[in-house]
């Protein structure tokens, strides 16, 4: 055999050597198949070796040419709120970004009779002066545009009349602590209608702290 086969020869067979041992130091089990690719992407990681990521018996490199961020993924809240000192006028502004608290179950024009009235008990008359309610003491909800431009918004919707118990129900974020707002609420209504026995919300977690802190 002349000398430059005997060269080639040996070549491959340490090339080959070579090959084999990669393909089983990677492998635990059957051989799969081995490839190498830029832009490839493995399912599953189990080994980081320098640019190149091997899952199982595959290797693939990794590049970051491809990577984008998706602004999809999650939704964060930007909103910049105004400051407690600021005008009322920049308050109004970034207000008018926030989406202000609906209200539910009631278009009708609001009620506003003096402290001390007795009005009958009835649904329509519930909920006419709980519309002036949301006006008469608007700062402790968000229905104002400088009341959310610093972050309240807050509302309140009549649920139910249970007999002479009125249930209302508590949403958004507040600044005062909502048991405080119920029992502003409360004393509204009663001083206004004397037949209401209790003002409750229907569920209780919507006094707490953490009811509060979840809200948009």
């Amino acid at each position: 055999m002349s000398k430059l086969k005997k060269m080639s020869l040996s070549i491959f067979t340490a090339s080959a050597t070579m090959l084999l041992s990669v393909l089983l130091s990677f492998s635990s089990g059957k051989t799969e198949a081995f490839m190498l690719s830029p832009i490839a992407r493995a399912t599953t990681t189990n080994i980081y070796t320098g640019n190149a990521f091997i899952s199982k018996s595959r290797l693939y490199s990794s590049e970051w040419a491809d990577f984008a961020y998706d602004d999809d993924d999650e939704d964060l809240d930007v909103t910049n709120y105004a400051e407690e000192n600021d005008s009322q006028e920049y308050k109004a502004e970034v207000g008018r970004m926030v989406e202000a608290p609906t209200v539910e179950g009631y278009d009708g024009e609001p009620i506003f009779p003096p402290k001390g009235s007795a009005l009958p008990l009835s649904i329509k008359n519930v909920q006419g002066v709980l519309a002036a309610c949301r006006m008469e003491i608007g700062t402790l909800f968000g229905y104002t545009d400088e009341n959310r431009g610093v972050g309240i918004t807050g509302g309140v919707d009549f649920v139910d009349l249970d007999g002479p118990i009125v249930i209302l129900k508590l949403k958004g974020r507040f600044w005062h602590q909502r048991p405080t707002v119920l029992a502003r609420v409360s004393s509204y209504l009663i001083e206004r209608i004397p037949e209401i026995v209790d003002v409750m919300v229907d569920d209780p977690w919507e006094l707490t702290d953490e009811a509060n802190n979840a809200a948009d």
